[in-house]
Order: structure tokens, then C-alpha cells, then sequence
């Protein structure tokens, strides 16, 4: 498994395309059985209108953007699932992650 730690991460989905403010955030990457699959765990997100937006949503489908802290650029479409009470969210990556 891979991990790299985020200084960047933009999400995008229907009209409204933001850079999440947070104080920690990490890429997972890891194979098993063959198949490639990624998490983005986000933590001290401040931005509260997004995470609720995804709360209320039953559409949690993203585009996204991320930078690693060594400058790495990554870009894939995940579902982001969101922590109010922790302003924190998960984002499970659907497909191949750009960059990888």
C-alpha cells in the first residue's frame, strides 16, 4: 500500500467546484486481488456548507484534484462521504486515479 500525505485537494461536481481548506489529509492506494483501489481520508475540513451539501445530497459523486506535499499531482472521480459532527470526510475513488 502506498500512502502520501495532501497539501491540495479540489472537488468538483455539478456547478460547484471548490479547494477543501483542511489541516490533514492522506492518499491510500493499495492492489488487492488484481484490482487498484484508493481512499482519500480528509480531516479539519472548515468548510461546513460543503460538508453538509454532501450530508443532504444523495448525489456524493465528485471530480477531484489532489497535490501531494512533494508536489505529486493525482486526478480521479470518487464519492465523497462526508463526517459533520468530526469535519471530516472519506472519499472513495471509483476507477483509475491519474497520476498513479
Amino acid at each position: 500500500m502506498d500512502v502520501f500525505e495532501l497539501a491540495e485537494l479540489h472537488i468538483a461536481q455539478e456547478g460547484m467546484n471548490c479547494k477543501l481548506l483542511f489541516t490533514s489529509a492522506q492518499l491510500a492506494v493499495t492492489t488487492d486481488l488484481g484490482s487498484r483501489l484508493w481512499y482519500i481520508d480528509v480531516n479539519g475540513i472548515t468548510q461546513t456548507d460543503v460538508l453538509t451539501r454532501f450530508w443532504t445530497s444523495s448525489d456524493i459523486r465528485i471530480e477531484l484534484a489532489a497535490v501531494t506535499a512533494g508536489g505529486r499531482r493525482f486526478e480521479g472521480v470518487g464519492y465523497l462521504h462526508p463526517n459533520v459532527p468530526h469535519n471530516a470526510a472519506a472519499i472513495r475513488g471509483e476507477g483509475a486515479l491519474s497520476g498513479y
